[in-house]
């Protein structure tokens, strides 16, 4: 058999065999919410798949449960979340059965990210090489329980490899997310006098959220790795009983994503202060990292490193991108961190969700060279994090 014939077979039994486990991965339901997930179901599937593995199982309460698989002395960590969103009523067949057409692999969670999951397996059992693995089924809740805990003991990992839908890019750079609650607090009276500044809650919302938008357009000028600005939306307003009444109280929820040059508690200070009187409530709900961590010198230093690593493993280099991913709390706790992984993002979280079949190709076969070179004694990556 000539070579390009045996390279073309690896091929196909690798594709094969990542749809195969993709199958087995989709027909589990790990809908988040209601994240009803526990150590058995898709984790039992995935220790039978990794013999000579040593695993370990955490359960961290609230259906976050974590595996780590490792074989070998693994320079590097792939970590894939295994949660889906709920399926959508826009689907036109069962999410949780897998279709194939001649391009795609359609199914719930085969974009974002159980495709990467099936491949990951499909190249452990195609080597033998050394291998790192951490699965996850909390990242959809941005309830990072599964994370925070497996950094809480240390790990000799080079870096971190996290699975998300770049289209087979290495993503360096994302921003980071921040939410709010903000609550106002007015006097309820009759509408039909003249009012002072603090006297309407939906007032001082109004006049807050002018100030706000003009706050984000001044960082319009603001850059880093391609990404351009301060993105901000104000999700929900709530408040006010009727027209002829001054409100008492009014709620505001709104979100950001900030630059990795960013500094989120300068942020949070300035949009407190916006305008008077203050907020009688302004209190943090969820705060994720940007990507790559560090302040403006370090945020470079440690994307570059992230680079040197796509290109030694030879990985192509994509674009920053907007959305947020659980790379950054890698980072945050000092690993070189980058993420890749098959499919585009536009297809996550929709009906009738799908993977490129070529996508699925191109990334199980890089994980499984991966994997074969760092077993042959290929140099070791060297990544000193900056800070």
């Amino acid at each position: 058999m000539s070579g390009e014939s045996e390279i073309g077979n690896r091929k196909s039994v690798l594709l094969d065999a990542t749809l195969e486990h993709l199958r087995a991965l989709v027909a589990f339901d790990t809908c988040n919410p209601p994240r009803a997930i526990d150590t058995g179901g898709i984790f039992d599937y995935l220790r039978a798949q990794l013999p000579g593995f040593a695993i370990t199982v955490t359960d961290f309460g609230a259906g976050a449960v974590a595996m780590h698989a490792v074989r070998g002395e693994a320079k590097y960590l792939f970590n894939v979340h295994l949660d889906t969103v709920p399926g959508s009523p826009g689907w036109t067949a069962d999410p949780h059965t897998l279709r194939l057409t001649a391009d795609r692999a359609v199914g719930l969670g085969a974009c974002d990210i159980k495709g990467a999951a099936a491949a990951l397996l499909a190249a452990a059992n195609a080597s033998d090489g050394p291998l790192a693995l951490l699965f996850s089924t909390d990242e959809e809740a941005n309830d990072a329980r599964c994370i925070a805990g497996f950094l809480h003991e240390p790990h000799a990992y080079t870096a971190v490899i996290v699975a998300e839908p770049t289209r087979g890019e290495a993503v360096l750079a994302h921003r980071g997310i921040q939410s709010v609650l903000m609550r106002f607090a007015g006097h309820a009276g009759h509408a039909a006098g003249e009012q002072k500044p603090g006297d309407s809650a939906l007032h001082q919302v109004l006049r807050w959220g002018n100030a706000a938008l003009d706050f984000v357009a001044a960082q319009a000028h603001e850059r880093f790795g391609g990404l351009t600005g301060l993105r901000f939306n104000i999700g929900r307003v709530e408040g006010g009983i009727k027209a002829n009444m001054i409100a008492p109280s009014a709620e505001l929820r709104f979100g950001m994503r900030p630059l990795p040059t960013m500094d989120p508690d300068c942020l949070l200070a300035s949009f407190r202060s916006l305008v008077e009187p203050h907020p009688a409530e302004f209190s943090e709900t969820f705060r994720g990292p940007s990507l790559p961590a560090g302040d403006t010198a370090n945020a470079e230093a440690n994307r570059l490193l992230a680079r040197d690593l796509a290109d030694d493993l030879g990985i192509p280099v994509g674009n920053a991108v907007d959305f947020w991913t659980e790379a950054a709390l890698f980072s945050a706790a000092g690993y070189t961190a980058f993420v890749y992984g098959p499919g585009d993002i536009a297809q996550a979280h929709s009906a009738d969700e799908w993977v490129a079949l070529d996508q699925l190709e191109r990334y199980v076969q890089t994980v499984y060279r991966i994997i074969e070179e760092s077993g042959h004694g290929r140099p070791v990556f060297d990544s000193r994090v900056q800070g």
